[in-house]
């Protein structure tokens, strides 16, 4: 079984730092997908890679093996699978995007059909998940470009602003018992997973603002539609809440909110082509400032 390029561009991290959580950290993943990284490197070679202790981790001779031709190796995949999947001087090819479902919403209608029409040769494929998930993904070269929510700095990304947003408290102009703050019987209406939502909660619960009961979704719109129903209080970002702000609400007093980005960021080798630099142009003026 051959090595991904990504598990040997890991390897290279902890190989430099001699430590797991520095290289995870480094890398934008989890320390668990890290280990498991490592340990498909390991069946992959039939050997011992690493030897780990107290004070970090340190290379078997397998691995300084490995590593001395490691970067080389990496090189070479990436100069292959460009050539063949990309034109180094048309835009044409299959680009994989990542963004997350809401951000799709508002964002793709704005480049993607122009795209398409004006250059035939060129494809998209669209991966939707949270977006510290996707960066992860493109860091570890399984997407080319992200539409990214307040992406981490990495040596390895270009991170290129696009504009911002706020995320805040949300209720339905239509009053009702769930949506009422004097009520003992308010619902709150929240995507967990998402870091914004998990600041915000941590910051309300300092002010002793307390619900009745919380209700989840993993879906932004219907949190929107369940807001503008009259069901409860919603944590919604303003671009989801879109032209229905007008029959809505911003809770303003003792509520928190939180400021995102939207970022287009990349791998910085990917910018070696010219149909990738052309692309990347193509998506920032189009989004810009929208």
């Amino acid at each position: 079984m051959l090595p991904n390029a990504a598990d040997l561009s890991f390897f290279l991290e902890v190989a430099n730092t001699s430590n797991m959580s520095r290289a995870a950290e480094r890398l934008g993943v989890t320390q668990p997908a890290l280990s498991q990284s490592m340990k498909r490197l390991e069946t992959a070679f039939d050997q011992q890679l690493l030897l780990r202790g107290k004070g970090g981790v340190t290379l078997t001779k397998a691995g300084e093996k490995l590593a001395s031709g490691a970067r080389q190796l990496i090189e070479d995949w990436e100069r292959l699978k460009e050539n063949s999947a990309k034109d180094e001087e048309n835009l044409r090819g299959r680009y994989s995007l990542g963004m997350h479902s809401s951000v799709a919403l508002y964002t793709v209608k704005h480049f993607v059909p122009k795209l398409l029409s004006q250059y035939p040769g060129l494809e998209f494929k669209m991966v939707h998940d949270l977006s510290r998930k996707l960066a992860e993904d493109i860091i570890s070269f399984k997407i080319d470009f992200g539409l990214i929510i307040n992406p981490v700095s990495h040596p390895d990304l270009v991170i290129r602003e696009l504009f911002k947003d706020e995320v805040s408290f949300w209720r339905s102009k239509k009053k009702t018992a769930a949506n009422d703050l004097e009520s003992d019987d308010k619902v709150l209406i929240v995507e967990p997973d998402l870091g914004q939502t998990q600041d915000l909660l941590a910051k309300l619960a300092k002010k002793k603002i307390t619900f009745k009961r919380i209700v989840t979704s993993s879906n932004l719109e219907v949190i929107k539609e369940l807001v503008l129903s009259g069901a409860g209080i919603g944590i919604i970002p303003g671009r989801v809440v879109g032209d229905d702000a007008k029959k809505m609400e911003v809770l303003e007093k003792g509520f928190p909110k939180f400021q995102d980005k939207l970022c287009l960021i990349y791998r910085a080798d990917i910018q070696k082509s010219t149909a990738s630099r052309q692309l990347t142009a193509l998506i920032q003026e189009a989004l810009r400032d929208k």
